[in-house]
C-alpha cells in the first residue's frame, strides 16, 4: 500500500500549467481540496495540538516578535522560495488550495463537535487526518499544481526518490522539532499529525488511484 511518487490516472492532467483541464478533474481537484479543509476542520476543533507548521510559526514569532500570522506567511512565503530549486510548478491546483481550503475550514468549523473528552479528541483529530490525507490523494492525482507545502513534499521525493510516506513523514518531524525548539507549544494532536499525515496521504493516493482507471 506504500506509494513512492504521485501517480497518474485517466482525469490527471498532462501538466500544472494545463489550462483547459477535463472537467471531471477540476471538480475532483475541488473535492479532495475541501475534503482536506474538513480534515483541517477536525484537528481544530478537537483541540489536542496545532499543526506541525503552525509550530513552527508560532515558535518563529516568539523569537523574532512577529504576530503569528505574519510569521506563518513568512514561512509560506520560505516554502515557496525552496520550490525553485525542486522545481515545482504551481497551477491552477495551488490557487484553488489557498481559497477551497480556507473556505471548507472556515465554513464546517462552527458546525463541527468540540469534545472535551480526551479520547473522543483522540478520535477526531484521527479522522481529521484521514480526511486530510484522502483529500490530498484526490487533489494531488489531479496534476494541476500542489499547496505549498505538498509541493516541498512531492519536490524532495522527486529529488531523493523515497516514498512519499517516509518524505512526508520526515519533513513533518523536521518541522515540529524547529518549532519546539525555537519555542513552538506541541500537543498530542501535533506528534499525531507528524507521524501519522505521510501514511494517511499514501494510502489516499494509493486508494485513488487503484480505483480509478490508468488508461486514457
Amino acid at each position: 500500500m506504500s506509494v513512492k511518487a504521485v501517480p497518474s490516472v485517466s482525469w490527471s492532467s498532462k501538466h500544472p500549467l494545463n489550462f483547459r483541464p477535463k472537467a471531471k478533474t477540476v471538480f475532483l481537484l475541488c473535492l479532495g481540496l475541501i475534503i482536506f479543509g474538513v480534515g483541517e476542520a477536525l484537528l481544530i476543533a478537537a483541540a489536542v495540538g496545532v499543526s506541525p507548521w503552525v509550530v513552527l510559526a508560532e515558535g518563529i514569532g516568539l523569537v523574532t516578535g512577529l504576530y503569528i500570522g505574519w510569521a506563518n506567511f513568512l514561512v509560506s512565503i520560505g516554502v515557496l522560495l525552496l520550490w525553485i530549486p525542486l522545481r515545482q510548478i504551481p497551477g491552477l491546483g495551488t490557487i484553488l488550495n489557498a481559497i477551497l481550503v480556507s473556505a471548507a475550514l472556515g465554513l464546517s468549523l462552527p458546525l463541527l463537535p468540540t469534545p472535551d473528552i480526551l479520547l473522543l479528541q483522540i478520535a477526531q483529530s484521527a479522522v481529521g487526518i484521514f480526511l486530510v490525507g484522502m483529500g490530498s490523494g484526490i487533489y494531488l492525482i489531479a496534476h494541476l499544481g500542489p499547496g505549498p507545502r505538498d509541493g516541498l513534499m512531492t519536490g524532495l521525493q522527486h529529488v531523493t526518490q523515497f516514498p512519499i510516506a517516509w518524505v512526508r513523514t520526515s519533513l513533518e518531524v523536521t518541522v515540529v522539532i524547529l518549532g519546539w525548539l525555537l519555542g513552538g507549544t506541541v500537543g498530542l494532536g501535533t506528534l499525531m499529525f507528524a507521524f501519522g499525515i505521510g501514511p494517511a496521504v499514501s494510502f489516499g493516493l494509493y486508494t485513488v488511484s487503484r480505483f480509478s482507471s490508468q488508461k486514457d
